[in-house]
C-alpha cells in the first residue's frame, strides 16, 4: 500500500506535520506481521514504548509518536533496514499484510547504494525507488 505524500515548506513543516495515531501505529505493525517485540527491535525501542504508542497513553497521559519513529516506520515499510549516512541497508524480508517471509538467514540484509537501487523508466531516465538519497 503506497504512502500518501504531503509536502511541507520551510518552517511550517514542524507545526503542520501529520501525526500517527495509536490505531495507525498498531495497523502499521500488524500489516508487517510483526509482534510488539519485533517492532521494538526494528525501531530500536523497548517493547514497553511500543505498548504506549499502541494505547496512545502512559499513566493516563497522552503519548505522541515522535517524528523520528514515524519516519523509521515508513523506512521499515519500504524495506530499508538501516542507513549509515551514505548507503541504504535493504532488508531482504518481503512482506504482505498477511505474511512475512525471508530470503536467506533470519537476519537477511543486503547493502545497496542509491545507484544500485535505481531503475530506468520507459524514457531511459534513471528513477529511484523509495526515498531520494542524500547528496554527497
Amino acid at each position: 500500500m503506497p504512502a500518501k505524500h504531503k509536502k511541507h515548506s520551510g518552517e511550517d513543516a514542524a507545526s503542520t506535520a501529520a501525526s500517527m495515531s495509536a490505531g495507525q501505529f498498531r495497523a502499521w505493525r500488524k500489516s508487517l506481521g510483526m509482534k510488539q517485540k519485533d517492532a521494538a527491535d526494528a525501531l530500536g525501542l523497548k517493547k514497553r514504548l511500543i505498548q504506549y504508542y499502541e494505547t496512545g497513553e502512559r499513566d493516563g497521559k497522552k503519548v505522541e509518536i515522535p517524528l523520528s519513529v514515524r519516519l523509521a516506520c515508513y523506512a521499515i515499510s519500504t524495506g530499508i533496514a538501516d542507513f549509515d549516512g551514505k548507503d541504504v541497508i535493504v532488508s531482504l524480508r518481503t512482506t504482505t499484510p498477511e505474511t512475512v517471509t525471508e530470503t536467506g538467514s533470519e537476519d537477511a540484509q543486503a547493502t545497496a547504494t542509491p545507484a544500485e537501487t535505481a531503475e530506468t523508466d520507459e524514457t531511459g531516465t534513471e528513477t529511484q525507488d523509495g526515498p531520494a538519497p542524500f547528496a554527497s
